[in-house]
This record gives C-alpha cells, structure tokens and sequence, in this order.
C-alpha cells in the first residue's frame, strides 16, 4: 500500500504537534498589530489607569488620554450586577462588533484589546499604545453599546518627535 500525500503530511507534521503542545513553555501567539496598537508587555508597563463598569451601562471615567509609546495597564472593576466588558478599538470596528454582538448575543470573543468581567470582579488589559488617534472603548455585550456603555480614547503624539 503506497502513503497518500495527505497522509505523508499528517506523519511529518506530527511530531511539531506533539512538541507544540506536549510541553508548556513554547512561546505565546505573536502580538497583533491594530489601529489602535498592540497587546502590550507587562514588564513594559508606563501606567496603570483603572476603570469601573456598571450596571447603569456607563464607564468611569468615560473620557481617557495617553500618549504615544505608552504601554498601559487598565484595570477594570465591575461593580455591577451584570457581566461587562471592556474592548478598545475604532469607532466604527467597535459599532461593527456591537453589531455583530446584537445578532449574535452567545458569540464568545476574547483578544489582547479585551476583558470580560464578571460582577464584583476586576478584569486587565496590557496595550501599548503605538498609534495616535482617537479611539474608542466600551461594552459590546448585547445591548450594553446601545445603551451608552462607551467611552472616548485619545491617544496624543509623543512630545518632541516629529510626525
């Protein structure tokens, strides 16, 4: 019986699977570049910023600034009843996700620009910051972006560098 291509690949690609995930210290997903910057380092941290979330479907605060070349830790504390989330993105990415979210309420997400929070509970997020711009957060849990839960995010040029 002669191997079948397919099958010839599966065997030679076995022993990167079992290597991949037969030990715990292989290196985590490289980062993702966005608009709005990339999973950040925690070593790299510049800033700790901490946010409340609550069931009155606001942030606070709701209006943030950095600059430039920060690598951010938010903090993100629930004080509702309710699940919530903080996501950052555009403002059109997060419309189209809360979108996205309405006709699909179930869907289960979860990215470096993310944390979901149970209530009485706090959630973090390590970003940097390598992009200016205005920018947005907020809860894309079904309903939550509709009823207001979103907050604005600037993000400055770092000083002395020219653009």
């Amino acid at each position: 019986m002669r191997p079948t291509p397919l099958l010839l690949a599966a065997l030679l690609a076995l022993p990167l699977a079992v290597n991949a995930h037969g030990d715990r210290t292989h290196a985590p997903a490289a980062a993702e570049q966005t608009p709005w910057g990339i999973a950040g380092e925690a070593g790299q941290v510049t800033r700790t910023i901490a946010l409340d979330m609550s069931d009155a479907m606001r942030f606070a605060p709701d209006s943030l600034t950095v600059e430039e070349g920060e690598t951010v830790r938010f903090i993100v504390n629930n004080r509702g009843r309710m699940l919530h989330e903080l996501v950052i993105g555009t403002p059109d990415a997060l419309a189209g996700h809360a979108a996205m979210m309405a006709k699909f309420p179930d869907m289960v997400h979860d990215e470096a620009y993310m944390t979901h929070v149970d209530p009485g509970q706090a959630g973090e997020i390590v970003w940097h910051f390598n992009r200016s711009g205005r920018f947005e957060f907020a809860c894309l849990i079904a309903g939550h972006y509709e009823a207001g839960m979103r907050g604005t995010l600037v993000v400055v040029p770092r000083t002395g560098v020219e653009q």
